[in-house]
């Protein structure tokens, strides 16, 4: 697994985020402890799961509803 810095978030469901530029890999730690990767999510994109104030309603909005392709790595 890649090293990547994590944000934490304001919500109910999720514990943290992260993104790297280069890859475009948004990651998403849970607060029950699972971690999914999404691929192909763009910074701008990313940058709204720490910017806004709830970011499990813009993971689900956005980025779940955004056809990203996405894994569970823990």
């Amino acid at each position: 697994m890649m090293t990547m810095e994590m944000h934490p978030v304001t919500s109910s469901n999720v514990e943290s985020v992260g993104h790297d530029p280069e890859t475009n890999i948004l990651r998403v730690v849970f607060k029950g402890g699972a971690t999914y990767e999404y691929d192909g999510v763009p910074a701008i994109v990313a940058e709204g799961c720490w910017a806004l104030s709830s970011a499990g309603k813009f993971l689900n909005e956005v980025v779940k509803k955004g056809g990203y392709l996405f894994r569970r790595i823990g």
